[in-house]
């Protein structure tokens, strides 16, 4: 254990401590430090160099079932007494919740337990600004280089993180963690016809800064990504297949995981109560939450509450195996946790995903659009409109119009829609082409049918 994770456990102890002098029946204390640098560059010159760092001390209490949650940045006696005082008055103003309570203190995870997952690069404390903003330029320079038809960047952009985490529980509860995270986009403007700009992006995003695609590589392929979409066509309203391309497909995980947290299960606000063991998505479909995975962007060895983290298979062939539980919705709803809590800087716990992934199939993204006659292939979406309750889905899009298993043109001013009940349904082909580049993740896949509303005219 680092010098730096002793010093915050170290700090959470005493916090404990001294709520529970102060009469808390329960306190729980998260602390984390992090440093931070964003660099940017814009058409070669240097517009953003952003270094911090950050600290801060979560407090969770409970007075018999009156639960409070409260935080501080002050590390010095007086602040911490003074947090401890505040947790304990607004305790005592809350009204009692009959659900309220820590986890079983014999399911709480000792350190022997916790898995080493290398998240962790120690090179990223000494990469400095300047090797950053000079990862920057050189990326956006190879897309400005790539083509003459490349005539603008809207930026480029490297970041990092270093942060430390430790969590103390009046329990018996007592880990700590470090992680690591870098990453670098480049967004580089295409001239097309009629005076119009085209904007791309291409990224890369490790936990180890030596597994960062070069920067090279990076600023190319934003650079083809760019250029593939000159000559965007609007295309007729129609419903017709949807290939999603990994970076657009990810967002619809991510709807999918809004609605299987235990927090929008028992307050009914999802599409998927009394949904378990049902059929929710194609048999093509297995969607796993893993924090287990080593140098993935959402691994951890423990939750938010101290429990150890194990694999929870959400969706196996289509069928709905679980949600994700913290104790709390796990009391609510009558069930176990599945260790799927976090707690954020405030204090306050709920579920979470980790590495939420849906697993990858067995032949290849180029293979997938090799076996589709026509359709369309979505490599981005904006805008929001869904609805957890119903599964409502209804996107802006665009990408390439697929003709005979190839990409014809580039489309754009698309809107695409269907209920995600039936859009995960529909999936019949899903691809091996998965990155845990983010901890939402998704290979390529195809849906059958979907709207596809473009230009009628």
């Amino acid at each position: 254990m680092s010098k730096r994770q002793d010093e915050l456990l170290n700090t959470a102890d005493r916090v404990v401590d001294l709520a529970t002098q102060g009469g808390a029946s329960v306190a729980e204390v998260a602390v984390q430090t992090g440093a931070h640098l964003t660099t940017k560059v814009r058409m070669r010159e240097a517009e953003l160099l952003e270094e911090a760092g950050s600290r801060s001390i979560g407090l969770r209490v409970m007075v018999g079932q009156q639960v409070a949650v409260t935080y501080t940045s002050d590390t010095s006696s007086g602040g911490l007494a003074k947090l401890v005082e505040d947790a304990l008055e607004l305790a005592a103003l809350s009204q009692p919740d009959e659900f309220a309570g820590p986890p079983d203190p014999a399911l709480l995870s000792t350190s022997d337990q916790h898995a080493q997952l290398d998240v962790f690069d120690p090179t990223m404390r000494n990469f400095g600004a300047s090797e950053a903003m000079a990862r920057a330029k050189d990326a956006e320079a190879a897309a400005l280089a790539y083509d003459e038809r490349v005539v603008n960047s809207e930026g480029a952009t490297f970041s990092r993180v270093d942060g430390a985490r430790a969590l103390v529980t009046s329990g018996g509860f007592r880990g700590a963690t470090e992680g690591t995270y870098a990453s670098l986009v480049v967004k580089p403007v295409a001239q097309d016809e009629g005076d119009k700009k085209r904007s791309g992006f291409h990224w890369s995003a490790r936990r180890h800064l030596s597994e960062l695609d070069s920067e090279h590589a990076v600023g190319k392929e934003a650079a083809r990504r760019t250029l593939r979409q000159l000559g965007a066509r609007k295309i007729k309203t129609q419903e017709a297949p949807v290939v999603f391309d990994p970076d657009a497909g990810r967002s619809i995980l991510g709807l999918f995981a809004g609605c299987i947290l235990g927090g929008a299960i028992w307050r009914r606000s999802s599409y998927l109560v009394e949904r378990v063991d049902t059929q929710v998505a194609s048999d093509l479909v297995t969607i796993v939450d893993d924090p287990l995975v080593p140098k993935a962007p959402g691994s951890r060895p423990f939750d938010g509450e101290g429990l150890l983290s194990r694999r929870t298979t959400v969706v196996e062939q289509g069928v709905l195996k679980s949600y994700l539980l913290d104790s709390y919705s796990g009391r609510k709803l009558g069930l176990e946790s599945t260790a799927s809590a976090a707690r954020g800087s405030s204090g306050g716990v709920g579920p979470t995903t980790t590495n939420f992934i849906m697993q990858a199939g067995t032949i290849g993204a180029t293979e997938l659009i090799d076996d589709t006659e026509s359709g369309l292939y979505v490599t981005d979406m904006m805008g929001f409109g869904f609805n957890a309750v119903t599964g409502d889905f209804s996107r802006g899009a665009t990408g390439f119009w697929i003709e005979k298993g190839t990409l014809a043109y580039p489309v754009s001013e698309v809107t695409i829609s269907l209920n995600l009940n039936d859009l995960l349904q529909r999936i019949d082909s899903v691809a091996d082409d998965l990155d845990l580049k983010t901890a939402t993740a998704v290979p390529t896949f195809r849906v059958s049918s979907m709207t596809v509303a473009g230009s009628d005219a």
